[in-house]
């Protein structure tokens, strides 16, 4: 079926850009090829990916029927934390994706469980099978994931009724002063590099809090606890205050160089299990690279 969708306000934004909200499982080279294949219409006629919208504009998304991907199984190993016949725990090492996305679907977390646990749920269809929510890429640390749809929907309200205990590791450039903070700043698509999200006034409402383990003369360690789950929310964050996540490669600073990414741990994982009602909490140590670099700052002192 096509999606329409009409153009209510002024935007003044490409149409390739602003499409990217409304269909978020395509990349943006994707939606341009669309466009230029004129499977994206507007007001009925072909344009180009750099017509700005305007107010009363219609935009009509054709329905092009989905390839159906081949998504490999493969054997990968596996840190498993827990696992029983309905959801299974891992600890994600940084640098690996969490599902198969445009150009990169062999290596993913989902490969590895679809080898190991043959059945997972199916809500996300194939690319996102069991994930129930991500990490990211070069983010360590734990994640839940689900072998059928019921542990799938209920996990999912746990996720989005924001009971579910998450908290992170970081170390930051910056030595901040008080032992406790609240981050409440709505986060959205940067509207500089739509790649990217950032900080702005119609976002979404976001929530970070943290508290300091301990402080160095250029950096501090710190456990960091989410009300909300954004995109890329912990790192947005402490760039916004000043405090940016060391070696992250987005939004930390230009002279970082890291082999591992962000110094940024999911440590903590917390839910009630679907099937017993049982709250189950995990944690995972700090990666050795996460040890190492806490010596060199130390040594440094």
């Amino acid at each position: 079926m096509d999606k329409l969708i009409n153009i209510i306000e002024e935007v003044d934004i490409r149409l390739d850009k602003y499409l990217i909200d409304y269909l978020p499982e395509m990349t943006r080279t994707q939606i341009q090829q669309m466009i230029e294949n004129e499977e994206i219409l507007v007001n009925n006629k072909p344009t180009k990916p750099s017509y700005k919208l305007r107010v009363n504009d219609e935009v009509v998304v054709k329905y092009v029927e989905p390839k159906t991907l081949d998504i490999k199984s493969e054997e990968i190993p596996l840190d498993i934390y827990y696992e029983d016949s309905d959801l299974i725990v891992v600890n994600k090492p940084t640098g690996m994706v969490v599902h198969p996305a445009f150009g990169n679907y062999e290596g993913t977390l989902v490969n590895a469980l679809m080898h190991h646990c043959k059945d997972l749920s199916t809500i996300n269809g194939v690319i996102r099978a069991g994930i129930v929510h991500r990490i990211d890429k070069e983010t360590s640390g734990l994640l839940v994931a689900c072998k059928n749809d019921f542990t799938h929907k209920n996990l999912s309200k746990q996720f989005s009724s924001k009971t579910v205990t998450r908290k992170y590791i970081a170390i930051v450039h910056g030595v901040i002063n008080h032992n406790l903070g609240r981050v409440d700043a709505p986060i959205g698509r940067s509207k500089e590099d739509r790649k990217l999200m950032a900080i702005v006034e119609e976002g979404k409402h976001a929530a970070t809090n943290f508290k300091v383990i301990e402080r160095f003369k250029d950096h501090t360690l710190l456990e960091l606890s989410l009300e909300t789950g954004r995109t890329h929310q912990i790192r947005v964050h402490m760039k916004y205050i000043g405090f940016p996540v060391v070696g992250d490669p987005q939004y930390g600073l230009r002279k970082d160089k890291s082999n591992y990414g962000q110094y940024l741990h999911a440590k903590t994982l917390g839910f009630i299990h679907p099937r017993t009602n049982e709250y189950m909490e995990f944690n995972s140590p700090l990666p050795d690279y996460f040890l190492e670099y806490l010596d060199e700052i130390i040594a440094n002192e």
